[in-house]
């Protein structure tokens, strides 16, 4: 399998102690990728090496996070990988741009996943402009299947920037969700995939913040901004 890298994150399964692993390649063009390095990497592990990587963190971690690149582009090893680390007893997380609700539904069927957070690039309509594919249906149907797990948390994230979202994008798309949470994420202009982003200011978290109360109203869960500058934050 293809695998870019791993580490350990406080953050990235809430409450949890996790080890997240990075799986390469990925069919979409996002401008503002800041994971360019795994679109093409082909640096390969086999499962019994991610087995190791696993078995050798479990003593300290409660979950394992499986992100991305697009994990699902890899959905034999997926399940490989996930099977395992339900049977020694951890959490699992699945990172997703959602754009394969086929390969989301299997998984669920077999009950793998406990947490899944789904990328929602733009409003559904607008997914062409930045991702480069029109898959904005996909991504809603997968929302759709999780939503009707309810022994699966979902997390809606957006990662909001200035030249490719507007304030009312954000609105509009949260009137088209469904979820337990909704995160409005900080766009980073460094090692992203559109060199032309590099000049685009980074959002002041204030602002998201001022962003996500407005929205808040609108979403029935848990609103939050994750930032550089003061990490994950609950809008209250």
């Amino acid at each position: 399998m293809y695998v870019g890298g791993t580490l350990i994150s406080s953050v990235e399964f809430h409450g949890n102690m996790s080890l997240v692993i990075f799986m390469s390649k990925c069919p979409l063009a996002c401008r503002y990728c800041h994971n360019v390095e795994l679109l093409e990497d082909n640096t390969q592990k086999t499962f019994d090496e991610v087995k190791s990587d696993i078995d050798n963190a479990c003593d300290f971690i409660d979950a394992v996070v499986i992100s991305g690149g697009e994990p699902l582009m890899q959905m034999d090893a997926l399940v490989d990988l996930f099977t395992y680390i339900k049977s020694i007893g951890l959490k699992t997380k699945l990172d997703t741009s959602g754009i394969y609700p086929d390969k989301i539904e299997k998984l669920l069927k077999l009950n793998l996943l406990d947490f899944v957070s789904l990328d929602i690039k733009a409003p559904f309509e607008k997914y062409r402009k930045v991702t480069g594919a029109d898959v904005g249906f996909e991504v809603k149907k997968s929302m759709k299947l999780i939503n009707v797990d309810s022994n699966v948390c979902l997390e809606l994230r957006t990662t909001y920037v200035p030249t490719l979202h507007t304030k009312k994008d954000i609105r509009n798309l949260v009137n088209d969700v469904e979820g337990d949470i909704y995160t409005i994420q900080q766009f980073r202009n460094r090692n992203v995939l559109d060199p032309a982003l590099e000049k685009v200011d980074v959002p002041n978290p204030h602002d998201l913040k001022k962003l996500a109360l407005d929205i808040k109203p609108l979403f029935d869960g848990i609103v939050k901004v994750k930032s550089g500058e003061f990490g994950e934050e609950i809008i209250g």
